[in-house]
């Protein structure tokens, strides 16, 4: 009747109903014999049966298929392996590259610092008093904590030094990344196959 039947399907339940056959443009009508239902004791012997061959099936080829099927993932995972060389070179480069230049602006704002903080001493002990620098001081301290709230409004994020130097060390690393046609997206999907084939 068009219906699709699977390889997979058993005779049994492909001779549970009536139907036609088509040989050579030539229909012919099949009704099966009824069955006669098995007794439970002879169902259970069956079953029996049918589980022992079953576990002799999978005792003779089991390692057959596991030989096969060790074969097919190491061949996937020398697939994968040579796909992601060059991204893990090209990714160390780019690391290498973020995480200096990261480095760079730590030391930059430790260098800014401690500039501020002679800057204000000079300028309290040397030029001026402390009674004209204390509402400079509050100004800068003030002005620092407008700094760090105005960073959590963008970032939802409070300022904690690892957190800001990972997050620098991000935007650093994609920046470069897309400037060099570097797919993070693919590169992360290979390292997840690894890990699945890995796991397998």
């Amino acid at each position: 009747d068009g219906t699709k039947v699977s390889d997979a399907t058993l005779m049994e339940v492909l001779l549970m109903n009536d139907f036609k056959l088509v040989i050579n443009d030539t229909a012919y009508s099949v009704s099966p014999p009824v069955k006669d239902k098995l007794s439970s004791e002879h169902a259970t012997e069956m079953e029996d049966i049918k589980s022992l061959v079953h576990r002799l099936f999978v005792a003779l080829h089991l390692e057959d298929h596991q030989i096969r099927k060790e074969r097919e993932l190491l061949q996937k995972l020398d697939h994968l392996k040579g796909e992601l060389l060059p991204l893990e070179q090209m990714k160390a480069r780019i690391t290498d590259s973020a995480d200096a230049k990261t480095s760079r602006l730590l030391w930059v704002g430790l260098a800014l610092m401690s500039t501020q903080g002679g800057a204000l001493a000079w300028l309290t002990w040397w030029v001026y008093s402390w009674d004209i620098m204390e509402p400079v001081t509050y100004f800068i301290t003030y002005g620092s904590a407008m700094a760090f709230y105005a960073y959590f409004v963008l970032t939802k994020q409070d300022y904690i030094y690892p957190q800001a130097k990972d997050r620098q060390f991000l935007h650093y690393f994609y920046r470069k990344s897309k400037k060099q046609r570097f797919n993070v997206e693919r590169y992360n999907k290979l390292k997840d196959d690894l890990a699945e084939v890995f796991k397998s």
